[in-house]
């Protein structure tokens, strides 16, 4: 699953405020904007260190949206799709060997994802898979994890390969990408508003306001998506899981993209400059896999 965000201009915060010096009746509208701006404007290049990969800090804009209601929100929107699922007679039953696979994969790795977050040591993880021939896999906040057949049998994927899809899809979720888009598109409303009132548009305003938003908008960044890859590879490496399959997985897709990413990637880094970073990324998750190893 992938949320949409809303770039916000740089610097269009500063100018404003400069622009409300002489104008008392706008100033305390000033500080709404200033904060809403401010928090999207603040820099992800402090970096985490830690014994396997390092990355950035967490995003200060996913601290606009409560974790609680976006796993909430979450939860729901999984059991609607699940069920929609089950009634075209595509949610793989309990018994399928492929869904075990998946799920026997997929509990090796969660007993390290709370380092990741200490929240997901208390999250109901859930691993569900959907006959569907799409090459897609998800992992949404919470833990709801979906895998497509298709991804599966059209790239005839090892379990080590599997893993990577799986480290990747709960990076996503470990590393709060959506909660952090939504606190994006957030800090972008409470812009319109205040906009809305300062100019006197009201609801048509907003309306004007939240379109002009909407056409900028994306999945999860490329920065977002090379996390996720290489906290992934980690992920996978203290399972026992080869990261080095994290090289012929994208070798798989490059040969069944054909130029053409698969939809669940459309937003995401060139295959081959992904097979770099991975590559270079190998020496950092190499010795956690030797340590799993060994046992």
């Amino acid at each position: 699953m992938h949320m949409r965000w809303a770039p916000i201009a740089p610097g269009y915060a500063g100018a404003y405020a400069c622009s409300t010096m002489n104008h008392p009746r706008l100033s305390r509208l000033a500080a709404g904007l200033g904060l809403a701006f401010t928090l999207a404007a603040l820099p992800a290049a402090f970096v985490w260190g830690q014994d396997g990969v390092t990355v950035r800090k967490e995003s200060t804009l996913a601290k606009l949206v409560p974790a609680s209601e976006i796993e909430k929100a979450s939860s729901q929107q999984y059991a609607q799709l699940k069920q929609q699922a089950a009634a075209k007679g595509a949610l793989a039953p309990p018994g399928d060997p492929q869904l075990q696979r998946v799920r026997a994969i997929a509990q090796r790795i969660m007993p390290f994802a709370s380092k990741w977050n200490p929240r997901a040591a208390n999250w109901q993880w859930e691993v569900n898979l959907l006959r569907s021939d799409q090459i897609n896999a998800f992992c949404m906040p919470g833990g709801k994890i979906a895998f497509y057949t298709g991804i599966i049998n059209k790239l005839q994927l090892t379990d080590a390969e599997i893993a990577i899809v799986m480290g990747h899809e709960m990076s996503h979720a470990l590393r709060e990408h959506a909660r952090a888009r939504v606190g994006q598109q957030a800090a972008t409303n409470i812009g319109a508003s205040i906009l809305s009132q300062i100019f006197g548009l009201g609801e048509t305003g907003n309306a004007v306001l939240g379109a002009s938003a909407s056409l900028l908008t994306l999945r999860f960044s490329r920065t977002d998506e090379t996390e996720a890859d290489a906290v992934g590879l980690e992920l996978a490496a203290r399972a026992g899981y080869d990261p080095r399959a994290g090289v012929t997985l994208w070798q798989k897709m490059q040969a069944a993209s054909q130029g053409a990413p698969p939809q669940w990637m459309s937003s995401h880094p060139s295959d081959s400059s992904r097979i770099a970073e991975i590559q270079r990324r190998l020496p950092e998750v190499m010795p956690l896999y030797e340590r799993a190893r060994r046992g």
